[in-house]
């Protein structure tokens, strides 16, 4: 059907709009703008704004609905303005991961190449852990800063990492929270919306999308990872932002460590030339992006070359060094990581049960794992254990014999605690064994659309 038109549209109520929606209407800019307000000063009920979520999960919006509403949203809330950062300024998202930390090496690599990073990060829930909670593992370190500092921070620094404060599009948090109590949660259109009003928020220029698929991501399919794609590029297309995605592998965890100070650790490896090849891989290629977008790399070879570069000779590490130190943390934590992030009062191995080879590993189990010993958040009011996770000893196609330790579970927990037993399980459940195990992918990346 046809969109109303101009006085009448903006005239309709709340319950025009949903039943309109409902039964497939494209609805104006006005109309939707009119709603996101509503929604933003609490105007429209709960109960109206549950029924137009449901209405958009099963008949979508179009791309220039989607460019509106998602516009809406950004506009709900401040806009930070960094014009007078005379660096090109980009951004990367993760769609969410297990031991996923890619941001903590990423963001001061892309600083030390001269473009600005600045990052608003989110907190876990469930089995995928939260940038800001790693960060926040470190002593002293706050991400609660307000827009006025984080600006300055960004333009001192190239880089600043913080949480989401409340005036950053405030309308995502009242959507969010309603999706997630009504069934609404994997409509594309409204995970593309929600992502995109908090990185549009934060004055950037680009911003590449690091869609994670497989069994630990949110996205299982690659064909539901290329649909969001398409959505936040159409979003990025209608706010005149250029936006790259790159599907990723999320078969299995990322690096060995997951949880909150163990990921900082492993992080700082990484910012230090070393850690795991694909932690390194994903800093790497989603580094190189950055630069290509921002213009100060004339191909996707050139950034990773130089984001590779800033990794090896300590440039990247500087930078992180004075990213801690300026969000109150403890910058010999860079020195070392050992003495100063908090450490769990015990460690148990998990020993392989028989010989075999590893074929797969659930990403989600050992996420899961990892969370019941504190290191992630059932509720967003759980209290996480910074100390607490799981380091893996073995990878995908790994040859191990009975017995042999298949990682370390770390907790401030006793030993007979049930939360104990039951994470054993979890991580066990996580592990394949077979007698042969084809070697895994020479790469995590899937795809690039540009």
């Amino acid at each position: 059907m046809p969109a109303a038109s101009g006085a009448a549209a903006a005239a309709r109520l709340p319950v025009e709009l949903i039943r309109a929606k409902r039964d497939g209407e494209a609805l104006t800019a006005a109309e939707l703008r009119a709603f996101i307000a509503g929604v933003t000063d609490g105007s429209i009920p709960d109960y109206q704004v549950a029924a137009m979520l449901m209405a958009i999960y099963f008949r979508g919006l179009t791309d220039d609905e989607l460019g509106t509403w998602a516009d809406a949203m950004v506009r709900s809330g401040d806009v930070l303005d960094l014009a007078a950062i005379p660096r090109p300024k980009v951004d990367k998202h993760s769609t969410g991961g297990v031991g996923d930390k890619i941001s903590i090496p990423l963001a001061p690599a892309v600083a030390a190449c001269g473009v600005a990073v600045p990052m608003v990060s989110g907190r876990g829930l469930g089995h995928t852990g939260g940038t800001l909670d790693k960060l926040e593992s470190i002593p002293g370190f706050r991400g609660d800063l307000d827009v006025e500092r984080f600006a300055a921070q960004v333009g001192q620094l190239g880089v600043c990492l913080i949480g989401q404060t409340e005036r950053v599009a405030p309308a995502d948090r009242r959507l969010y929270a309603l999706r997630d109590v009504t069934g609404t949660i994997e409509s594309i259109p409204l995970i593309a919306s929600s992502i995109m009003s908090k990185k549009l928020a934060e004055g950037i220029d680009a911003l590449v999308l690091d869609c994670k698929v497989g069994a630990g991501a949110f996205m299982k399919d690659a064909t539901r990872a290329r649909a969001l794609c398409a959505a936040i590029r159409a979003i990025g297309h209608a706010a005149g932002k250029a936006v790259t995605c790159v599907l990723t592998d999320m078969d299995a965890p990322i690096g060995h460590a997951v949880g909150n100070a163990l990921e900082i650790a492993e992080s700082i490896d990484v910012l230090s030339g070393g850690g795991p090849a694909d932690t390194r891989e994903l800093t790497v290629v989603l580094g190189g992006e950055m630069l290509l977008l921002a213009g100060v790399a004339r191909t996707a070879d050139e950034g990773q070359a130089r984001i590779a570069h800033a990794l090896d000779d300590g440039s990247a590490l500087a930078v992180f060094r004075r990213v801690v130190a300026a969000q109150g943390g403890d910058p010999t934590v860079c020195d070392r990581p050992g003495e100063v992030l908090p450490r769990a009062r015990h460690q148990w191995p998990v020993r392989a049960p028989r010989d075999g080879a590893i074929a797969a590993i659930d990403a989600e189990d050992v996420g899961m794992a990892a969370l019941v010993l504190g290191a992630g958040r059932r509720t967003k009011d759980d209290v996480i254990d910074p100390a607490a996770g799981v380091v893996l000893a073995c990878g995908l196609g790994d040859r191990v014999t009975a017995g042999q330790p298949l990682a370390t579970l770390h907790a401030n927990l006793a030993e007979d605690d049930p939360r104990v037993a039951a994470a054993t399980a979890r991580f066990l459940g996580a592990i394949h064994l077979a007698d042969d195990a084809p070697p895994p992918r020479a790469t995590r990346v899937l795809e690039t659309l540009r």
